[in-house]
């Protein structure tokens, strides 16, 4: 950039010189022959090549990343994973019609996560009663699943699963869903809550060293799934059958009242 402004001051200069009559026959100004002289011996090419270069990181900057979003549908994803003991290719096409947590973790072997998974597997009776699916995620190959499963639990294992672990090994889905950290080549634990019709309902994304609430979790499938079926909406706080707000001035004030 410094070399293609100074290209751009050194016209600027040559033009004033012809316009002033100020070219003598020794030639030009000093001034503009300094400003000549110090270019060459930069070597033009070079500010060439830094300005492609510039233009190339512009670019990629530039570049829209896929980011699932609430109310927006999720990123089509495809995968090698490790589902009921065997290796097997899942989409989220495969789930159409259920609700589907798909949460991320950073890696296969560690301490926080295998305590995040097998509660979520331990809970997968009541996920499925909501017809809610459940997939686990990290960059990890479907391999280093297939061996982390078959750990017992008191080595650091998951002693079987009652899900999908789905291998994110090229990394495109962990930066698709907008988890990924890029240095590190590991996921955040990020969780998204994605309805029947592909829709992403909710989103939560934690540094790596804090699990994450399997209460939480389906506390927030019952609730979208209230939404979706009676059309009142949820209060804070809000746990099966306590109260629900209808959405409009005159029908929220019975909420309220009754709460207030």
């Amino acid at each position: 950039l410094y070399h293609v402004l100074l290209v751009a001051i050194s016209c600027l200069l040559l033009l004033i010189n012809i316009i002033t009559m100020n070219v003598t026959r020794r030639g030009l100004s000093p001034l503009v022959r300094s400003c000549f002289s110090t270019l060459v011996r930069s070597k033009v090419p070079d500010a060439a090549a830094a300005t492609s270069s510039l233009q190339q990181r512009s670019i990629s900057c530039s570049s829209p990343a896929l980011t699932a979003a609430v109310t927006q549908p999720a990123p089509a994803f495809k995968g090698q994973a490790v589902v009921d003991g065997q290796f097997k290719e899942i989409s989220l096409s495969d789930y159409a019609g259920k609700y589907l947590v798909l949460f991320f973790y950073p890696l296969d072997f560690t301490f926080v996560c295998p305590t995040e998974l097998i509660a979520f597997s331990d809970r997968m009776k009541e996920f499925k009663a909501l017809n809610t699916e459940v997939i686990g995620v990290s960059t990890d190959s479907h391999f280093s699943h297939f061996a982390w499963i078959n750990m017992p639990k008191k080595a650091g294992g998951l002693g079987g699963l009652q899900y999908p672990l789905l291998s994110d090994f090229s990394k495109n889905i962990s930066r698709d869903y907008g988890v990924l950290l890029e240095q590190d080549g590991v996921a955040l634990r990020g969780l998204f809550l994605i309805n029947p019709e592909g829709v992403v309902n909710h989103l939560s994304i934690t540094d790596l060293p804090v699990g994450r609430s399997v209460d939480e979790t389906l506390r927030l499938v019952k609730a979208f799934q209230f939404v979706a079926q009676h059309g009142e909406v949820c209060p804070a706080n809000w746990q099966p059958d306590s109260p629900t707000i209808k959405p409009d001035p005159a029908g929220s004030l019975e909420y309220f009242n009754k709460v207030n």
